[in-house]
């Protein structure tokens, strides 16, 4: 019975959750008639135009009707294949919408709604699927039902992610919920599955490389530590898995050494420059006082860039490679995604997502500072939105999302210290700093809303908030490395993955530790009586 309510409750949370989707997608998108680019929603639109009329040879190479510098195709293949079957249906519907070569531009509500569905029908068959099963993976115990829902919710309803994927007008939703399926797998013990929905999403998006360091040092490292017990095989497994997967997405453009060039060198323009706006990162933050490309060459930005990057995932990738757990592995993705959004070269201000979705699994555990990060990322894209015209659905979503948090704070049991003397002041420092957080916050937002900017410094208000944003982020990626480095692994994460004879793996846990011991207790006691 209880089952059958908590799945209500799912559902109803799920309900909610597309409705507010829904909500959204009646507002604007990027680029809504702006000539000549237009923005994202063009570019999608595009895409699903030049692969539903070209040969699948010719969709990363220019020509006369695919001219790469309008809008051309730069995600892996996976996406193209997502494009082309969108355009099938596109075509199928009217065929303007993706007439090659005179749809450039197309605006339209009949269209609108294609596109908004399009988005809708990613979440409801992968992002929302995996949030459920991640959170069902972790759960424990019957007891743990409720605050897992309470997750799910808060999970669902990130600000961010939905004002992106339904306002601005992409589909991270895809490539994000391939990857926590990848870490719900890995929870149950399924590495090859979890390693071949890891590569999808690698295959969809570019970007989720911010996560690959984190998923190659757990596997590695779990597999090493079993090398006596099946380890080696497991890992020639995972290796057969992550070939097979690569080859399959990538066979069509493998058919010679220029194609497979040309489409890599799609996948990282370097030209673009170090960063896209004014993204909340470390480059962002001090071209206030360091102009980069007048003072280095691109190819010394590059390296900067590169090698700053690696500085930064090291103390975690080393970490989780030679001490691998689950509870490690959930805190490298955050720790190695935000040295790559901090530190790397070309970041977009919606790479946020990526961590954020990380961030996202870690509510459980840390549900202030998750929600604090949460915030603090949906704010740093502000320009963004408003530049979408999404000023009203972002304030609406994060007041909806604070009383979300204030009113089902999922980890009271969880994250809460205990109020002792010697902890108290911690409790109230962190509290304090997110006051004064969300203060500034506030601030920013009705200034660059209300106050006209100067003249001569048309671009003041995106950057003061890319520099208070990369502060908090900073912040946030020091506070989460002391949780990775001081985690207690205690039994259940040494013992994290095993596998019986039968080829099985499970996922040992504290509450079945406890249960069989008091069990044993339990035996032990009444044979003393019936003695």
């Amino acid at each position: 019975m209880l089952k059958m309510e908590n799945w209500s409750i799912k559902a109803l949370t799920c309900s909610f959750a597309l409705l507010i989707r829904w909500s959204v997608s009646f507002f604007d998108y990027s680029g809504a008639g702006k000539t000549p680019m237009y923005g994202d929603y063009e570019a999608q639109r595009h895409w699903q135009e030049i692969t539903v009329n070209l040969p699948v040879k010719e969709w990363y190479v220019n020509s006369t009707n695919n001219d790469l510098m309008y809008w051309g195709l730069d995600y892996p293949p996976l996406t193209a294949y997502h494009s082309f079957l969108c355009g099938i249906v596109a075509k199928y519907i009217n065929p303007d919408w993706v007439a090659l070569n005179t749809s450039r531009g197309y605006e339209s509500y009949q269209h609108k709604l294609f596109m908004r569905y399009t988005v809708f029908l990613a979440d409801i068959l992968i992002y929302i699927p995996a949030v459920l099963w991640i959170f069902n993976s972790r759960k424990q115990s019957s007891n743990d039902s409720y605050s897992f829902i309470k997750c799910i919710l808060l999970t669902l309803l990130y600000p961010g992610l939905i004002l992106i994927d339904y306002g601005h007008f992409q589909y991270n939703c895809i490539s994000l919920g391939f990857t926590i399926m990848a870490v719900a797998s890995l929870a149950n013990c399924h590495d090859v599955i979890g390693s071949i929905l890891f590569c999808l999403a690698l295959n969809y998006k570019q970007m989720e490389l911010y996560h690959a360091i984190p998923f190659f040092c757990f596997l590695l490292g779990s597999c090493l530590r079993d090398i006596k017990h099946g380890g080696f095989f497991r890992l020639i497994k995972i290796g057969f898995g992550v070939i097979v997967t690569f080859g399959i997405c990538w066979a069509p453009f493998l058919y010679s050494i220029e194609s497979t060039q040309q489409v890599v060198h799609r996948l990282f323009p370097f030209a673009r420059g170090i960063f896209e706006d004014k993204v909340s990162n470390v480059w962002c933050a001090l071209s206030v006082v360091i102009k980069w490309k007048q003072v280095f060459t691109r190819d010394r930005i590059l390296l900067m860039c590169l090698g700053s990057t690696l500085i930064g995932v090291l103390p975690s990738s080393i970490d989780l490679l030679f001490r691998p757990s689950f509870k490690k592995f959930r805190y490298s993705l955050v720790n190695c995604s935000m040295a790559f959004f901090l530190f790397s070269f070309q970041v977009h201000e919606k790479s946020i997502l990526i961590p954020a979705i990380s961030v996202c699994l870690l509510l459980p555990d840390h549900p202030f500072w998750c929600f604090w990060f949460l915030q603090i990322s949906t704010f740093s894209m502000l320009p963004l939105l408003i530049k979408d015209g999404l000023l009203i659905p972002y304030i609406s979503l994060m007041i909806i999302y604070g009383m979300l948090y204030y009113n089902f704070n999922p980890g009271n049991n969880v994250d809460t210290r205990q109020k002792s003397d010697s902890t108290l002041w911690i409790y109230i420092t962190e509290r304090l700093m997110f006051c004064i957080s969300t203060v500034g916050v506030v601030i920013l937002t009705l200034a660059t809303v209300l106050v006209p900017p100067p003249e001569r410094l048309p671009d003041l208000f995106p950057l003061v908030i890319s520099v208070y944003s990369c502060g908090h982020f900073i912040l946030f990626t020091l506070y989460f490395h002391y949780c990775q480095f001081t985690v207690n692994t205690g039994i259940s994460n040494k013992q994290s993955i095993k596998s019986d004879h039968n080829g099985k793996s499970k996922l040992d846990n504290t509450e079945s530790v406890k249960s069989k011991i008091a069990k044993s207790k339990y035996v032990k006691i009444k044979k003393k009586k019936q003695q």
